[in-house]
């Protein structure tokens, strides 16, 4: 032997408690093993596992570092034993330090893949033994830029019931009994809206009784939130509209009273959450037996003439998409003079478990705009994703991005205002919002609790890992406050293939550099392109970390983040010349 050194993964016990394990996993040029060498306290491991050294007692001092750790990574995981069904939680956190060479603004893209790697569904470890040979066998073929990880594993007490993913709307309807209730009556009644829908209607769409769902409408109409229409369909009272007008076709406008900037919502609590912004509101409600019905709002917001509408329901089908598409054509044609459309409403974000800066959270803010390294795109739609022979995807995609980028660059001028401004302008808005809208019983969009905003990964099964949102660094200029949400400038991605799968997803999000998915508005973005509209924006209010469509709770507050956020970019926007 030469006695040369070679690189090794070394782990070595630092502490044992009770109920918790700490230990150091490094990276150390070692001596060959020599034949007789301490055998006891020293296991090197041969075959596959070459390379990796365990030392079976804790070091006195161990030869780590006495930096602070460069970034730190905690998740708790839930795991149900085949045996008994019974589960267990666990804390574990992950400390890590990196290569002197690896610049600092790497680490958390590193660490954020070493992690995804770590608990992919397919081979994540069952056991303790596994988890540790996975962080060994990763540092040791994959990951070299990472010097040390301390592993802190620690027991908690039982849960009384194991956490359940929030199932999508998609998912729910298969093979999933829906419950009939009044919320989920008046939820079909707002999603068809404008348009009427019958009692069959509703009781095809989860197998209700017809009967049983007449009780429910009765009880809607008592309260005021329904109304009967001709032909035994039923719509929804729209209260906060005090001028609403049904039509048969819109009436004649004088020009200066035309809309130069159309908003189009897919959902009832995102239409209420852009009409609180607009001041003036005439509502014109257009009910038609064949085809679509339509629903305009118009009104100002700052110096500029606007229209709203809301969808019939989207994103369930790809007749309510095409639909979707001829309302959008129906209403730039109705309303000629409009230069800019916003598609204003909730999304689902993408979460970065490292970077406190690119962390997107429930209640933020994300404005569709392109990607640092790809300006060809702010809105992507996933067709298909197919897996290559070397086990890459590849994703049958289809772009969008506005010819006249005006309305994204305003986006970014108000990100760069924010952030040296304790108190941007959308704050005030959404302030303003909430007052308009406290009345509302059937929609609170009062902030849910922050405690409600939990990030979790399905890992198999019935397994679920719930990982802690990245904190800010000690130096973060940009901190978060309460009540105040943080806006992003990104792509915005959709397509139901990849929204469902939690690591396809992610997959998807960091290849486009999306960090918000919505339900499918590829056929509202065709239309809005198609009719020739050369600016527009996707601004979507962060619900949940799929697609919007998972968390009621967060759906009110983050349609009135997104709305707030458009009408502070509105205000910026240089007033309308040709009046």
């Amino acid at each position: 032997m030469d006695g040369k050194k070679t690189e090794h993964i070394v782990m070595t016990p630092k502490c044992k408690t009770a109920n918790s394990t700490t230990l150091i996993i490094e990276r150390q040029a070692l001596e060959p093993p020599t034949e007789n060498g301490n055998e006891n306290n020293v296991h090197v491991a041969g075959g596959d596992h070459k390379g990796i050294v365990i030392n079976k007692q804790a070091a006195a001092v161990t030869n780590g570092e006495i930096h602070p750790a460069h970034l730190c990574l905690q998740f708790r995981v839930f795991l149900v034993s085949a045996q008994s069904g019974k589960h267990t939680q666990e804390s574990r956190t992950l400390q890590f330090w990196f290569v002197d060479t690896l610049s600092e603004a790497e680490h958390p893209s590193v660490a954020q893949e070493f992690f995804r790697e770590l608990v992919s569904p397919q081979e994540f470890p069952r056991d303790y033994v596994g988890f540790i040979k996975k962080i060994m066998k990763l540092m040791l073929h994959k990951y070299s830029t990472i010097k040390k990880i301390e592993v802190e594993l620690k027991q908690l007490e039982e849960p009384v019931n194991l956490p359940a993913r929030p199932l999508s709307t998609d998912e729910t309807v298969i093979g999933q009994v829906v419950e009939l209730t009044i919320e989920k009556v008046l939820e079909l009644i707002e999603s068809a809206y404008p348009n009427p829908i019958t009692i069959t209607d509703i009781a095809k769409e989860h197998g209700w009784d017809p009967s049983a769902v007449e009780v429910k409408l009765k009880e809607l109409q008592e309260k005021g939130v329904v109304k009967a229409m001709e032909h035994g369909a039923f719509t929804r009272v729209a209260h906060q509209d005090t001028q609403i007008q049904v039509v048969k076709q819109m009436p004649t406008m004088a020009s200066a009273k035309q809309p130069t900037i159309a908003i189009i919502t897919a959902q009832y609590c995102e239409k209420l959450a852009v009409d609180s912004m607009i001041e003036n509101k005439e509502t014109f409600v257009r009910y038609t037996t064949v085809g679509e019905s339509n629903v305009y709002t118009l009104g100002n917001i700052g110096a500029h003439r606007i229209v709203c509408t809301k969808l019939p329901t989207v994103g369930h089908t790809r007749e309510a998409m095409t639909a979707a598409g001829n309302t959008t054509t129906r209403l730039l044609g109705t309303f000629q003079k409009v230069d800019f459309v916003f598609l204003i409403g909730i999304g689902g974000g993408v979460p970065h478990y490292t970077d406190y800066n690119k962390h997107v959270r429930l209640g933020d803010v994300v404005i569709s705009h392109p990607a640092p390294f790809n300006k060809k795109y702010i809105y992507v739609y996933c067709e298909s994703a197919k897996i290559n022979e070397n086990g890459d995807y590849h994703f049958e995609t289809k772009e969008y991005c506005p010819p006249n980028l005006c309305l994204q660059e305003i986006a970014a001028n108000l990100k760069d205002q924010s952030e040296n401004e304790r108190n941007p302008p959308w704050q005030t808005y959404l302030k303003e919002g909430l007052n308009i809208l406290s009345n509302q019983t059937e929609h609170d969009f009062k902030l849910p609790p922050p405690e409600s905003d939990k990030l979790y990964m399905a890992i198999g099964e019935r397994d679920v890992i719930e990982v802690a949102h990245p904190t800010a660094p000690l130096d973060a200029t940009n901190k978060r406050t309460n009540g105040c949400p943080r806006i992003h400038l990104a792509p915005i991605a959709s397509g139901r293939h990849i929204a469902r799968d939690d690591q396809l997803r992610q997959k998807f999000a960091t290849r486009f550099g999306a960090l918000a998915f919505d339900t499918e508005m590829d056929a509202v973005v065709e239309s809005i392109l198609g009719n020739c509209r050369e600016s527009f924006a996707v601004i979507r209010g962060i619900s949940d970390y799929k697609d919007g469509s998972r968390i009621k709770e967060w759906q009110p507050y983050a349609s009135l983040a997104a709305a707030s956020v458009m009408k502070s970019i509105i205000c910026a926007m240089d007033p309308p010349t040709n009046v």
